[in-house]
């Protein structure tokens, strides 16, 4: 039979989102049901709410996420109740040429969801209720495929598993499996929010010489000291690129990572970066934008390119951030901002507007 559980349900972009009781069905075959412990208030969430990215509604958001196996289908045997998984977004089939090529966070197979035909994960009253990111994680239960969660050790606290789930891996990731960068290079990563703060700590913890930080919020700055950064720029005092540019001795950085999504800064990446750099564009730039770049600057090498989750291969990537944490490593406490229920997330989307927030974390009971 299927539960009751709450839910925020976002049901016309730019509204509020509601707080509402919901239906989730019994496990079906390969699918794994989960108790919600944490969840991260993630910007794509955001972006979403607003309308900057299209989707179904209505739906319930929400991708970064840990909690405790429930119940779990035929033939699923990587889990059972009562572990601990953090799910991932980039779910996996394993089979299509992206997952054996090992770029599984390519991976677009719709086996990850249920079959025309077949009841819905998600509804009310008989009305489908639509799944954001095969997960739909501001709820007190998710119903995923288990090929979108991975196991974990159960010593971790759940608001620190929960980043993993999407910004900590986002940003490690597109510094370490994107970009691959090298032990001794120099690095720029524009937008501190918890991405950026992850790309830093990535690059810091990979070897980089220098790691300059530029955001155009003091607070935010002064954080990303703590997660690594050699040096601080904010774009209030000047043109960034140049005072960039000036802290590596005019050429650029080797490495250029953007953490906002905007037109400007992505370009402001591609600038920043030496010849033979790379500029790794991690943010959501709005769907239409277009950013320009000045041809001749391609014949010296330069290149930019996009990261897609940190190009993550989650289920080895995830215990080891896990790993670094518990190493003391990676920084997850200093990202958490703020604990939140359910009913705060319209508050939550608020303050991240305002640009001075690493994560709020919803926290269930």
């Amino acid at each position: 039979m299927p539960k009751t559980i709450k839910a925020a349900i976002l049901r016309e972009t730019g509204k509020p989102l509601t707080v509402e009781a919901i239906e989730i069905d019994e496990p079906g075959p390969r699918e794994v049901r989960i108790r919600t412990r944490a969840c991260g208030v993630c910007h794509s969430d955001l972006h979403m709410a607003d309308g900057k990215y299209p989707w179904k509604y209505p739906t319930v958001l929400g991708h970064e996420a840990a909690g405790i196996v429930d119940a779990v289908g035929e033939q699923v045997t990587y889990v059972k109740p009562g572990d601990t998984v953090i799910t991932c977004l980039s779910a996996f089939c394993g089979e299509c040429e992206y997952c054996l090529s090992g770029k599984m966070s390519l991976c677009e197979n719709p086996m990850l969801m249920r079959a025309p035909g077949q009841p819905t994960r998600l509804r009310q009253g008989g009305a489908e209720i639509h799944q954001f990111a095969h997960l739909s994680a501001f709820a007190e239960m998710m119903l995923v495929h288990e090929h979108a969660l991975v196991k974990v050790r159960p010593d971790v606290p759940m608001d620190r598993a929960a980043l993993i789930g999407c910004g900590v891996t986002t940003g490690v990731g597109a510094v370490q499996n994107t970009a691959r960068i090298e032990a001794g290079s120099t690095v720029a990563v524009i937008g501190c929010g918890g991405v950026g703060l992850s790309a830093i700590n990535g690059a810091a913890i990979a070897g980089a010489s220098r790691v300059i930080a530029i955001d155009l919020s003091a607070t935010k700055l002064n954080l990303a000291k703590q997660f690594g950064a050699t040096d601080v720029v904010n774009p209030a005092d000047g043109d960034s690129v140049k005072q960039v540019r000036n802290l590596v001795g005019g050429g650029g950085v080797h490495y250029a990572f953007e953490a906002i999504g905007l037109k400007q800064t992505a370009e402001d990446a591609f600038r920043m970066i030496r010849p033979g750099g790379t500029a790794t564009i991690i943010g959501m730039i709005p769907v239409g934008t277009k950013i320009e770049l000045h041809g001749p600057e391609f014949l010296r090498e330069k290149k930019i390119q996009g990261s897609t989750m940190g190009s993550n291969r989650f289920r080895t990537d995830m215990p080891r951030y896990i790993d670094f944490y518990m190493q003391g490593r990676l920084k997850l406490d200093e990202l958490v901002s703020a604990h939140i229920g359910l009913g705060d997330i319209n508050e939550a989307f608020e303050e991240m507007k305002k640009g001075e927030i690493a994560r709020s974390v919803i926290m269930f009971d």
